[in-house]
């Protein structure tokens, strides 16, 4: 299975010569090891226990998370769109400002 930007193939058996595989593992070992150490300063470790990294059959690394109960799928979600609206909010937590005209409704 490759997903539109082709990175989600299947993950390496098989290696081929000439395919960076190092590097891409070690990519996805750093940003494995940075969600790691969020999910420990939050105390989320315990619910990600197949967080690994992995590497596909053309070398891009991988991060998988494993399988995780619902209840923390809705707890990454919930704090993912915090984060966001966060970004979203100027340095004083006002609202930011748009660029596009707002119709009213009718």
């Amino acid at each position: 299975m490759t997903d539109r930007r082709g990175v989600v193939a299947k993950c390496a058996e098989d290696l081929s010569l000439g395919v960076p595989y190092v590097r891409g593992w070690n990519r996805a070992r750093r940003s494995a090891g940075t969600l790691a150490e969020q999910l420990v300063l939050l105390g989320l470790d315990c619910d990600f226990p197949g967080l690994a990294a992995d590497v596909n059959v053309s070398g891009d690394g991988l991060v998988q998370l494993g399988a995780i109960r619902p209840e923390a799928a809705e707890l990454l979600a919930r704090l993912i769109m915090a984060g966001l609206e966060a970004a979203h909010r100027g340095p004083m937590g006002e609202a930011p400002m748009t660029t596009r005209r707002e119709t009213p409704a009718a």
